[in-house]
């Protein structure tokens, strides 16, 4: 009688497995010819998710995270990811973070591993997706929009691009972001050899007072004095 309690309890997930794994079966198509590249299909409709997930999004999404970072395999091919249409890429990514807002690997997956293409249009894109995201819940998502700033600046030598989304991180930064992630705009201000709006970038984080180390407030002003230095040259 337990064994037959636990089934039934599981059973949306056994059948939402199975489900998927004939989909994956069929789509294999072992007919086709082995060059043939099958492009990434459009995400399903809202009420095919909600049909699938039965209730459980957050494995629903987790399924579909897996199913999307596998897609660039195709009968035994790995598939460059230049190769991947990234508008529909995009599509998959920001459906699998609406059936699961707190998860953090979709995020990952757009900022360190879709970037890894040749295509600056295709970083761009992801680097925008992580940026839109980020506006959506910055105090669990800055992580990945600090990573798109280092992007942003060293590999696509893009300082203002940088720039905007380091004062994104600075202007929506809250008690538990550390310092380092709202100094970055302080350093590329520094860069573009803006002094006087680096000093007021650092007027501001202290007055929030969400730094209270005082090896980085004595930092801070340091800087100041650093960037008052420099301005006056």
């Amino acid at each position: 009688m337990k064994n037959l309690f636990f089934l039934t309890k599981r059973m949306p997930i056994f059948f939402l497995l199975c489900l998927i794994l004939q989909i994956s079966f069929v789509n294999l198509n072992f007919y086709d010819a082995p060059t043939q590249i099958k492009s990434l299909p459009s995400p399903p409709s809202t009420t095919i998710l909600e049909i699938m997930s039965m209730g459980d999004n957050i494995s629903l999404s987790k399924i579909l995270t897996l199913w999307l970072q596998n897609a660039d395999i195709q009968k035994g091919q790995f598939l460059s990811y230049d190769q991947l249409n990234y508008d529909k890429l995009t599509d998959w990514l920001t459906v699998i973070l609406k059936q699961d807002p707190a998860a953090q690997y979709p995020l990952f997956l757009s900022s360190q591993l879709y970037t890894r293409v040749r295509s600056e249009a295709k970083q761009r894109q992801m680097l925008t997706f992580v940026y839109t995201q980020f506006l959506e819940n910055p105090s669990e998502r800055w992580q990945w929009l600090a990573y798109a700033t280092v992007l942003a600046k060293h590999r696509l030598h893009d300082l203002p691009l940088a720039l905007q989304y380091a004062s994104a991180i600075t202007d929506h930064a809250t008690p538990t972001m550390p310092a380092w992630a709202q100094e970055m705009h302080i350093f590329i201000l520094e860069d573009l050899e803006e002094w006087e709006q680096a000093q007021q970038i650092i007027g501001g984080i202290l007055a929030k007072g969400y730094i209270t180390d005082d090896n980085e407030i004595s930092f801070l002003n340091e800087k100041l004095k650093q960037l008052s230095e420099n301005k006056n040259k």
